[in-house]
């Protein structure tokens, strides 16, 4: 996709930066989805905030512009405009990390509150989602230089609380995208075992069953022998315990011969990936605790008395392992949102606003009159619900917040910028988590008069 828009002519490309999303692409690219590109396109500029906020949080940056004497200090060379109105401590670090975030999630919420009850690209408010992606970007960099002026106050505390909420919910939706996912997998594999009658396909599912559930069981030996002590780590001990029982539950309530019979599809790949996605959230639970002796996490810069302190007196540190494995899963889950399929039903009954209409296809007529570019598929009905689709970039805006500034709470003074909300909020969200898969294996069990194919 870069080679195919560097590829544009300058003139083309300037030319279609107020136009709709089929202009985005050029005739050296393959023809797409108008829906998946616009799709693309926001997910770009969620992206965009993120290495924002990355370079904020670098510390070499952060180095760099304290060395410059009239940006952080006033002095004799300091610019009149700029006495008594710069302060470092917004522009960098976990302040600025925080701003980011708001300026991100208020410009997804202002399209999520603009697209409510869209059904049809013949909507007016349908150019502005598909199109106009040059004054989208300025209303963004609006909102993020507004962001940067808003006094600190109890602006910090209170949003805190939104981006605590906005990550529990985002990472409930990535186990629902997970389920998904392996619903559809597992339905894949099945359906070409049966047509070409290999037992390959079979052999395939068994291996990562196997596979996933041998990683999980390693992982939790991992957890134990780096995150708890004989004599203390309670808390991690129970955490760990019994999230491991709950997915032993799981699994063995999924191979049910009532479970099976209701839902055929339902097996041990998709409880296999639930577990080892809960053993995961487990890890970054345990990754947040505030208690030296059950966190090595904690002997990093940050929690080094000597390591050299930011404006807010705390150590800035790059992200350690799960904070990145975190922010690998955020960026899989992220571009899946925006690039899923019909095939995905699970997301499509939440991202739906009405019946999926019919997924429209190019025909060879459309691709030669498009060149390339996108073509409008949601001229009888939105192939997804766009005022969702924001909602899900809002909270996906709060979650990397979280991850990035590792949950720190700005004002605090102590040395550990991990506080226990962060446990107990990854804690939770795999319970419900757990609670949300189990419902869907029971479900058909429970009420048989409904269809929940």
């Amino acid at each position: 996709m870069g080679a195919c828009l560097g590829a544009c002519s300058l003139l083309s490309c300037a030319s279609c930066l107020c136009g709709s999303a089929p202009c985005v692409l050029c005739g050296c690219c393959p023809s797409s989805r108008n829906s998946t590109v616009s799709r693309l396109l926001f997910t770009a500029f969620l992206f965009l905030g993120v290495l924002v906020s990355v370079v904020m949080l670098s510390p070499g940056v952060e180095s760099q512009l304290h060395k410059l004497p009239w940006v952080c200090e006033e002095g004799p060379g300091t610019p009149a405009a700029l006495q008594g109105h710069v302060d470092c401590g917004a522009l960098l670090g976990h302040r600025a990390a925080y701003r980011m975030g708001f300026a991100s999630a208020a410009f997804f919420c202002l399209f999520m509150v603009l697209m409510i009850r869209v059904r049809s690209s013949r909507d007016p408010r349908a150019a502005i989602q598909n199109g106009f992606w040059f004054f989208k970007f300025l209303v963004l960099v609006g909102i993020t230089v507004g962001a940067f002026y808003i006094p600190d106050g109890s602006f910090s505390h209170v949003w805190f609380y939104f981006g605590v909420a906005g990550s529990l919910l985002f990472t409930v939706i990535q186990l629902v995208l997970l389920i998904d996912f392996a619903h559809s997998w597992n339905q894949r594999w099945l359906g070409r075992a049966e047509e070409r009658d290999s037992r390959a396909w079979y052999a395939g599912l068994f291996f990562f069953t196997l596979l996933f559930y041998t990683l999980s069981i390693a992982a939790v030996v991992l957890l134990f022998l780096y995150y708890t002590q004989p004599s203390a780590c309670t808390e991690g001990k129970a955490f760990i315990s019994l999230n491991l029982v709950l997915c032993v539950c799981l699994s063995i309530v999924a191979v049910l011969p009532k479970v099976q019979e209701a839902q055929p599809n339902s097996g041990l790949l998709q409880a296999s990936t639930v577990t080892l996605y809960t053993v995961f959230v487990t890890w970054l639970a345990l990754s947040n605790v505030p208690d030296q002796k059950c966190n090595p996490h904690l002997l990093t810069p940050l929690g080094n008395e000597t390591a050299p302190a930011g404006p807010e007196g705390h150590g800035t540190q790059w992200w350690g392992a799960p904070s990145i494995a975190g922010l690998v899963v955020f960026i899989l889950c992220t571009l899946f949102i925006s690039l899923r399929s019909s095939d995905h039903r699970q997301v499509n009954s939440l991202m739906q606003t009405e019946e999926s209409p019919p997924m429209l296809e190019a025909s060879p007529q459309q691709v030669e009159a498009c060149d390339g570019r996108a073509f409008d598929n949601e001229q009888d009905g939105v192939t997804y619900s766009y005022s969702f689709f924001h909602f899900c970039l809002v909270l996906a805006s709060l979650h990397v917040m979280m991850t990035l500034t590792n949950w720190y709470r700005p004002g605090e003074t102590q040395k550990t910028a991990s506080p226990w909300t962060a446990v107990w909020v990854k804690v939770c969200a795999s319970w419900a988590g757990l609670l949300l898969y189990l419902w869907t294996l029971v479900a058909p069990v429970l009420l048989p008069n409904r269809d929940f194919s």
